[in-house]
């Protein structure tokens, strides 16, 4: 062998060819090592991790309430990773927007199926609660009008909820936004209408246990890709026993100008509250209008007491929102005018029931009573205690315990998912 071949034969031993190119030895194993050391380093920062999260259970975890309805539920929990891949590690740009619970986030699971992330923040008393009263009532309420939880996550210190993602996102942020109204025509704000009812009806009689939700407004109905509505939010949702018909807290949740009188100042809650509520969205639908914010040439009636009047004159027409345009029938705008008033009467015996109200829209042959006057501010005729305090109804304090011992009035309706 010359000595030019026994050269070029150790020289091969100096280099390592990929592809075309070659590179000398000891910086791919250099490169080797590192991508090793690289893999090594996150197996053990996932197993500490872990190891962590094992030690470091928040109070959620390690509720009673909660640990028996989490071994009951073990095919709806979500491992954590899958979650943090599927929102991008909750990135901004995945982001839909907060509420009471927490920021909320849209992710899509290996399955192709969309979701819709809830993430509780720290020190979130309304979180604690709709994660209990979530995780409580899954296994007993299922229905097309109510936004369906698919699962949960508890690990480490995060307490996720994930629920189906809902396109169109809340009713409120189309409604109320006078560029973009126009997509809710006569006939889906009336399917909306008869979608939340349904919904209701579904909570208050046909589920396994009564629930009043207690916080229905705009903002907590989501509208599917078809404009389906979806009743969402439950952590200020209570259920009764099957003979139970009405309770009393010391302690005012929800939204105040979804609120029925004798629950703002008395305390006192049934399936007729959520009637009342039900009829202040009735309203805001036709009109396009918030009751939180109205005031047409600085009206001191309200929203309610506003229309009662146009419609007891006969010209309830007039508050009908110009974004319908020409879309809708003269007589069942009327109608639901009609019922949305009969739903918010001062006295609660005087408000229809759900199922009545089903039938109402339903039915162009069925006779409605008159509405009273809603007054609103006065206590109705059945109710004479004394109210509770002026502070309480101010009262920002946060939620305690799982009970009676509730979060406070929202004076305005917050933004949830807009989605």
């Amino acid at each position: 062998m010359s000595r030019n071949e026994i050269e070029q034969k150790n020289l091969s031993f100096s280099f390592i060819f990929i592809g075309t190119k070659r590179f000398p030895t000891r910086m791919v194993v250099l490169v080797v090592a590192a991508a090793v050391a690289s893999v090594i380093t996150s197996v053990v920062g996932c197993f500490l991790m872990q190891r962590r999260g094992r030690k470091s259970k928040n109070h959620i975890q390690e509720d009673p309430i909660v640990k028996s309805r989490i071994s009951e539920l073990h095919a709806l929990q979500f491992p954590l990773c899958t979650i943090e891949v599927t929102t991008n590690s909750f990135s901004s740009d995945n982001k839909l927007g907060e509420g009471g619970f927490g920021p909320v986030y849209k992710g899509k699971l290996p399955s192709g199926q969309e979701i819709a992330a809830k993430r509780l923040s720290r020190g979130s008393g309304q979180g604690v609660q709709e994660f209990k009263n979530e995780i409580e009532l899954v296994a007993k309420l299922q229905h097309r009008n109510l936004v369906r939880l698919l699962g949960f996550s508890l690990e480490r210190e995060e307490t996720i909820l994930v629920y189906e993602y809902v396109p169109n996102g809340s009713l409120d942020h189309i409604l109320f936004d006078s560029k973009i109204s126009g997509r809710l025509d006569w006939s889906r704000r009336y399917k909306i209408t008869v979608g939340v009812a349904r919904g209701l009806l579904y909570l208050h009689e046909d589920s396994r246990l009564r629930i009043i939700h207690r916080d229905l407004k705009a903002s907590n109905i989501l509208l599917d890709a078809d404009m389906n509505p979806k009743i969402s939010d439950f952590g200020m949702a209570r259920m009764f026993g099957a003979d139970q018909i009405e309770a009393s807290t010391n302690r005012i949740v929800g939204t105040y100008d979804y609120m029925s009188p004798e629950y703002i100042m008395f305390g006192h809650f049934s399936t007729k509250s959520d009637v009342f509520s039900f009829g202040v969205l009735v309203l805001e639908i036709i009109t396009g209008k918030k009751n939180s914010s109205f005031d047409p040439q600085n009206s001191d009636e309200g929203l309610l007491g506003y229309v009662w009047k146009h419609w007891s004159e006969g010209i309830s027409l007039k508050l009908v929102d110009p974004a319908l345009g020409n879309s809708y029938a003269t007589n069942k705008v009327i109608k639901c005018f009609h019922i949305g008033l009969l739903c918010v009467q001062d006295d609660p015996e005087d408000r229809p029931t759900m199922d009545s109200v089903i039938l109402m829209l339903s039915s162009e042959s069925t006779s409605l009573p008159l509405p009273q006057r809603p007054s609103f501010f006065f206590p109705s005729r059945k109710h004479k205690q004394t109210p509770l305090s002026l502070n309480l109804l101010q009262s920002t304090e946060k939620l305690t315990s799982w009970s009676a011992n509730e979060e406070a009035v929202h004076t305005e309706p917050r933004p949830r998912w807009q989605i």
